[in-house]
């Protein structure tokens, strides 16, 4: 039996099919609501029922807890309605009109930058190109029906070919494919582009802008900044931007030179690397410690400020309790992409 479900404050109307999510429901009609992991991890989806009830799914408990659950919140790409709703969120018209396709891809080039991180270079059939935006990412459709999301890490004005930032681990079956059996040429399918991810605009033009990234949580950033860089040029008003980079190891910076040269050409900009775990060979003479605590060390306050972090779920979560309780960052002005482990999807 299909619900109805009634968004506010747009008051735009969905229908959700049996076995749906809200999350599910609302992009198969094309409503935009925002979201990242999709599966309970991140907690960008989440959203307050003002009527009706739901099946919450299965999600990670500190992303929700029994307290937000009592005042209404859900997160929306775990739970299923049980009635009708009535829902409040924030929808985003950015991201309205771009399709999201399922696409044939072929393996363009592989380049191992570090000892556990691959760029992977996909080239689209010549009559295809993908649309999204700066942030996003896409979907590897394995043939056992799972999926793997990585982030496109070229920007969209660049989309000859699609960058992706793969990290080996223990246990991921798609990342050790990736390290020892992926071949130049071999035939990939993906969907996409998803996620909500992406720069947004102010009232202010000044405000400035923090991203942190925690290791391959690089990627979506790249794309970001080379496509601010891209619409920047021949612009007198730049907005300020800082790059906190935090990695294990001095070898795990696979693209400094990259973001090193990105400083050196645009005034607007800084690059801050952080090491966790330097080793004695690094000889490494900069910050150290945690990514986030490097941020708060340098900003007694984060008040007029947008942060966009992406990496562990761990350092997005601490970021952003620290900043909003400790720098008074404003709630609405961290942004982030919680990359998870593949054995749940993302």
């Amino acid at each position: 039996m299909s619900r109805r479900i009634i968004i506010k404050p747009s008051e735009h109307v969905l229908h959700v099919a049996p076995g749906e999510t809200i999350l599910q429901s609302a992009l198969r009609e094309g409503f935009s609501l925002p979201y990242g992991c999709r599966n309970g991890s991140c907690g960008i989806c989440k959203g307050r029922i003002l009527s009706g009830s739901v099946d919450y799914g299965n999600y990670d408990e500190e992303t929700l807890t029994e307290d937000e659950k009592q005042a209404g919140l859900a997160l929306f790409c775990c739970a299923s309605p049980q009635t009708d709703l009535v829902i409040e969120c924030h929808e985003i018209g950015a991201i309205k009109d771009i399709e999201i396709k399922t696409l044939p891809t072929r393996v363009e080039k592989l380049e191992r930058v570090a000892p556990d991180v691959m760029i992977v270079s996909l080239k689209l059939p010549a009559n295809q190109r993908l649309q999204f935006l700066a942030g996003q990412y896409i979907d590897i459709l394995l043939k056992d029906g799972k999926r793997r999301s990585f982030s496109l890490a070229n920007a969209p004005h660049d989309d000859d070919v699609l960058q992706l930032h793969a990290r080996n681990y223990p246990g991921g079956v798609f990342a050790e494919h990736v390290f020892t059996k992926m071949k130049i040429k071999d035939i990939l399918r993906f969907e996409g582009p998803l996620g909500s991810f992406f720069l947004r605009d102010t009232v202010d033009d000044d405000v400035p802008i923090i991203f942190i990234a925690g290791g391959t949580g690089f990627a979506p950033i790249k794309s970001i900044l080379e496509h601010v860089f891209y619409q920047e040029a021949g612009k007198d008003h730049k907005r300020t931007m800082r790059l906190y980079w935090g990695v294990r190891t001095k070898a795990d910076l696979y693209m400094a030179e990259l973001a090193e040269q990105w400083q050196q050409q645009h005034d607007n900009f800084t690059f801050i690397p952080v090491l966790s775990d330097a080793l004695p060979e690094d000889n490494w003479q900069g910050r150290t410690g945690f990514v986030h605590q490097a941020v708060m060390e340098d900003f007694p306050t984060l008040e007029r400020h947008q942060v966009y972090a992406c990496g562990s779920p761990v350092m997005v979560k601490a970021a952003y309790q620290d900043f909003t309780a400790l720098r008074k960052l404003p709630r609405d002005g961290f942004f982030s992409d919680v990359f998870t482990p593949s054995t749940s999807q993302s």
